[in-house]
């Protein structure tokens, strides 16, 4: 019984600490999962419109993802990523002190990244996503679709962008924050700069591709 409850501990403080706001070392993870999400981010959305598109019939065929060189970045996914450092990290590890069990820690944090998704959507909508005289919405319009609410938020889409939040808050971020770590201080640096580096590439050779189209 010892040995087990010394087992849940180990588990427990492998899953804190990720949210020290004042350490260089949480800034420098910062910036190097921001450059990750924005081209991650770009991978991600392929099979995510795929997935959407097969079975709901919503993607364009000329949407962006299909054309997008593999290196252009998405900047809503390494601002995504920012904020879910902020706001959901530290969140998951206060719940995961409170909860008795690793699944309840994740189960409960997953709800809460569904229900924070779905009121982003509702909260923008309402602001910047109004009908016009015809009933038409500028933006998007999710008011056909099964399981919507007040037709700007979209709870399968919601789900999703909650499935996407517990990997990063749970496996991503943890993996980078651990893997800087290892390098020591000064290894740490030099890989931040070669990824801001080579981010920076990126965003050169996209932008001048699409410029030349």
């Amino acid at each position: 019984m010892k040995a087990r409850t010394q087992h849940k501990k180990l588990q427990k403080e492998d899953e804190v600490g990720f949210a020290v706001f004042k350490s260089w070392g949480f800034w420098r993870a910062l910036v190097v999962a921001f450059c990750i999400g924005c081209i991650v981010g770009h991978w991600l959305e392929i099979p995510y419109c795929l997935f959407m598109n097969h079975f709901f019939g919503i993607v364009a065929d000329d949407y962006a993802v299909w054309s997008d060189p593999w290196y252009h970045p998405y900047w809503v996914y390494g601002f995504g990523a920012v904020a879910m450092t902020f706001v959901i990290e530290p969140f998951k590890e206060i719940i995961i002190e409170r909860r008795k069990t690793m699944w309840g820690a994740f189960l409960e944090t997953f709800l809460y990244a569904v229900l924070l998704a779905m009121l982003l959507e509702l909260v923008i909508g309402w602001m910047v996503n109004q009908p016009d005289q015809f009933g038409e919405y500028p933006y998007w319009d999710n008011s056909g679709l099964f399981l919507n609410v007040f037709g700007q938020a979209w709870l399968i889409n919601d789900v999703v962008i909650g499935l996407v939040a517990m990997f990063y808050v749970w496996v991503m971020w943890p993996l980078i924050c651990k893997g800087l770590e290892k390098l020591g201080n000064r290894g740490a640096n030099i890989a931040l700069v070669i990824i801001v580096v080579g981010f920076a590439a990126c965003c050169t050779a996209s932008y001048i591709q699409l410029a030349l189209r």
